[in-house]
């Protein structure tokens, strides 16, 4: 008897899984944990509730239908190369023949080595990332959008918009095979994050007043779950060559020089400032934009252009949020709770658009053998010409422009059948008026606290 098939190979496989596990870890307990201590204590309960939700719901849409819409047969919607490689065909992944089958991704076989796992660990390791996804965005929505319509959204928007964007650059459609590169979802994650949590906002509208005002109710949980997320990155950019290989020990590598260099100097920044003072919530800001910018970069570049991208980025995402961003005319009535479209769409797009300029040709991802030549990207700094940054800029208009209009429509018709919102009274009392509980239980004797509750104020009490 044989433990597994000969194609398997059980270092490839369990680093594939482990990876997982740790971007699966950055949503649970990471964003739960950092979004539960960055809002009100009021709002703890909520906030928590609304990222459990969120993840459940984008398994049970990938595992039907959305892994093959993203990576599986080509569904050919119309003529024209575009439309022929824009989407998968929908159809379940639950199968036992699917399940313990080789990991495939049909337009890609040819252009890459044979998977060296199943094709379970391949469904399981992209779930995390669309998982993560709506988490990212729920961000910017905090403290008022409904439960109710929050899981609906999750579900259109995980079925009708992260499939298209995933197929078209990861998938091996339009995107793919004319030269665009997205390592490990600058764009199809945190730049499509970022423009729906923008274009969320706004529709959903504004938090209540003293909501806006208000300050983190426990820092140490924001602490630890910004090291969750620091950590789980590690997996996040590690894990997608798909193979435990030396690019992928120096994507890890990369991804900390970024953090560490972009929270450096957006602490720096702030010090520089006239506040003059370093605040933990800045420098998790920056730790996040150092993050986000590497991950379309982090297998692509070297040590050097790991440090660029975290200084560039966390500078550039700092002054849009510090100075610019405050005075553009819309943009600044929107309200975007944690300033997702800043620290992820922002940054994403920025580190999509560095890879073009700074992708080091000698960082090979892949290794050619005999004929085939070795796989690896090369930008305008190292000799390679304008043409990778076009190709990342078409890519990145893509990305905007697709999610801002499906987000707005799917908003849109679902607010002429539900209200997306709590009411103002609801916003005003938080966790106990909705959900009857709260985060922290205050102890008197044998008596909780939690209930009976005294009754809150009433709006224009």
């Amino acid at each position: 008897m044989l433990p597994y098939p000969a194609w398997l190979n059980a270092g490839d496989n369990a680093w594939q899984l482990t990876a997982a596990t740790l971007v699966g870890l950055m949503s649970i307990p990471g964003l739960v944990v950092l979004y539960g201590g960055v809002v009100q204590k009021k709002w703890a309960v909520n906030t928590m509730l609304m990222a459990f939700t969120g993840f459940c719901i984008v398994l049970f849409v990938w595992v039907f239908y959305g892994f093959n819409m993203s990576f599986g047969q080509p569904w050919h919607l119309g003529s024209g190369q575009f439309f022929s490689n824009m989407l998968g065909k929908p159809s379940p992944v639950l199968s036992a023949n699917t399940e313990i089958s080789q990991a495939n991704i049909p337009l890609l076989s040819a252009g890459m080595p044979a998977f060296r796992f199943g094709q379970s660990s391949l469904i399981y390791f992209q779930f995390v990332f669309a998982a993560i996804t709506p988490l990212l965005f729920l961000g910017s929505v905090l403290t008022r959008m409904s439960l109710k319509a929050w899981m609906v959204f999750v579900f259109i928007w995980s079925s009708l918009v992260y499939p298209v964007n995933a197929f078209l650059i990861w998938g091996g459609g339009y995107f793919a095979m004319n030269g665009a590169v997205d390592y490990s979802g600058g764009y199809v994650i945190h730049l499509a994050a970022g423009v729906t949590a923008f274009v969320a906002a706004a529709v959903v509208g504004p938090r209540i007043k003293g909501d806006r005002d208000a300050t983190p109710n426990n820092m140490m949980m924001v602490a630890l779950g910004a090291g969750l997320l620091w950590m789980g990155w590690n997996g996040f950019n590690g894990g997608d060559p798909y193979f435990a290989g030396a690019d992928a020990g120096a994507a890890v590598l990369n991804t900390n020089l970024a953090a560490a260099s972009a929270m450096f100097i957006w602490v720096m920044w702030d010090m520089l400032s006239p506040r003059k003072s370093a605040s933990l919530i800045g420098a998790v800001n920056g730790m996040i934009v150092g993050l986000v910018g590497i991950t379309p970069a982090a297998g692509f570049v070297n040590g050097y252009g790991a440090l660029i991208i975290g200084v560039v980025g966390s500078s550039i995402v700092w002054v849009m949020m510090t100075y610019v961003g405050p005075k553009i005319p819309y943009v600044n009535r929107v309200d975007d709770a944690l300033g997702v479209v800043w620290t992820h769409g922002l940054a994403g797009l920025i580190g999509g658009l560095m890879v073009g300029l700074v992708a080091d040709p000698k960082m090979i991802e892949y290794l050619g053998v005999g004929s085939s030549s070795s796989f690896s990207v090369g930008g305008v700094f190292y000799g390679a010409g304008w043409k990778q940054f076009q190709h990342q800029a078409q890519a990145a208009l893509w990305i905007i422009v697709f999610t801002a209009v499906m987000t707005f429509i799917i908003l849109r018709v679902m607010k002429l059948f539900m209200s997306l919102r709590y009411t103002d009274q609801e916003c005003l009392d938080g966790d106990i008026a909705i959900h009857g509980e709260q985060v922290t239980s205050d102890f008197i004797g044998e008596q909780s606290l939690v209930a009976p509750l005294a009754p809150q104020p009433k709006l224009g009490e």
